[in-house]
């Protein structure tokens, strides 16, 4: 029999518990896909022993202590928690994680963070020299405390030769699938991802951002709804005059509440919106890039790829050849 990967997940007071939950049910129907392979055995390892008190209150068992682990680990995985502050979200660091995890990491195949398990990591000596990420709320403390690591708050997850890092709650199962694949293959990453009825695996270098989500929250609700409209009409007229008159403004004035509104400009809301809605296309369907284009609102294939250029850095075709999730 092919030897089992064995998987590690750190265990600690307050842990957010989908770090955790989410990597071992990904691994967990990974092994009914590919039965006759090596198979995930994931063990969940503690301070001590026995129960742990999760940040929602749901209590896991730990396996393992931490001094029962030993070196024979494939796949180490790292969640966080977070202290909630009047200032906002701040990653947790708790020294005895941070010990174990510097002891046993040079043994294992791979190491991976979830969310802010990053900030453990990088205490722990890990991400120095590293590009990283970890959730968008304490990206700016991760880069603060720890200058030697790149901070890239933007991607689902970073791979950085055996150092994964993932973004925030959600993206530790496209982290896992991300793993999932490097052991057994898209096609097998792609059936655990259907099973979990996710609209797609996504992939490392997509943003952690849609971008009504990239944006500031309305204040307004004339803006609120003018937002959903775009995102609901990109294949119409949205230029400047179009949309002022829906918010029945002058274009300067309605420029000027735009642009107080989400940080930008009509002109370039707009685009980045079509550029997201044709990113979706290259990655889930066959269309031909024309049909992109028309679809998307970006009206001409030049305009595509002027759009693309402006937004990623890259052309529709590589963005297509990179993130294609079409089987």
């Amino acid at each position: 029999m092919p030897t089992p990967h064995r998987v590690v997940i750190a265990v600690f007071a307050d842990v957010d518990v989908l770090d955790v939950t989410g990597p071992a049910e990904v691994f967990a129907l990974a092994n009914g896909v590919i039965r006759g392979r090596a198979e995930y055995r994931v063990r969940l390892a503690g301070p001590v022993r026995g129960e742990v008190a999760t940040s929602a209150g749901v209590r896991l068992l730990a396996d393992l202590a931490f001094d029962e682990v030993g070196a024979a680990v494939d796949t180490l995985i790292v969640p966080g928690a977070v202290d909630m502050t009047p200032e906002g979200p701040i990653a947790r660091i708790d020294d005895r994680v941070v010990a174990w995890v510097r002891d046993t990491a040079p043994h294992a195949r791979r190491v991976a963070s979830v969310c802010v398990g990053a900030h453990v990591l990088a205490a722990a000596g890990l991400l120095e020299g590293h590009t990283a990420t970890t959730h968008w709320s304490t990206a700016a403390q991760l880069a603060c405390e720890h200058p030697g690591v790149t901070v890239d708050p933007d991607p689902i997850f970073v791979r950085s030769g055996r150092v994964w890092t993932g973004a925030g709650i959600s993206a530790c199962l496209d982290l896992s699938l991300a793993l999932v694949a490097e052991d057994h293959g898209e096609e097998a990453a792609l059936s655990v991802a259907r099973l979990l009825v996710m609209y797609l695996k996504r992939q490392g270098g997509q943003s952690q951002f849609s971008v009504p989500l990239s944006r500031p929250a309305s204040t307004r609700r004339d803006s609120a709804e003018l937002r959903r409209f775009i995102d609901d009409h990109l294949e119409g007229d949205l230029s400047a005059a179009v949309l002022a008159r829906r918010m029945c403004l002058s274009e300067r004035h309605f420029a000027r509440v735009f642009r107080e509104e989400t940080g930008t400009s009509p002109a370039a809301y707009v685009e980045a919106a079509r550029v997201e809605a044709a990113r979706r296309l290259l990655e889930s369907t066959d269309q031909s890039l024309r049909q992109i284009a028309a679809a998307s609102g970006l009206g001409s294939l030049e305009s595509l790829h002027r759009a693309f250029q402006r937004q990623l850095r890259a052309t529709p075709a590589a963005y297509r050849r990179r993130f294609r999730t079409l089987t």
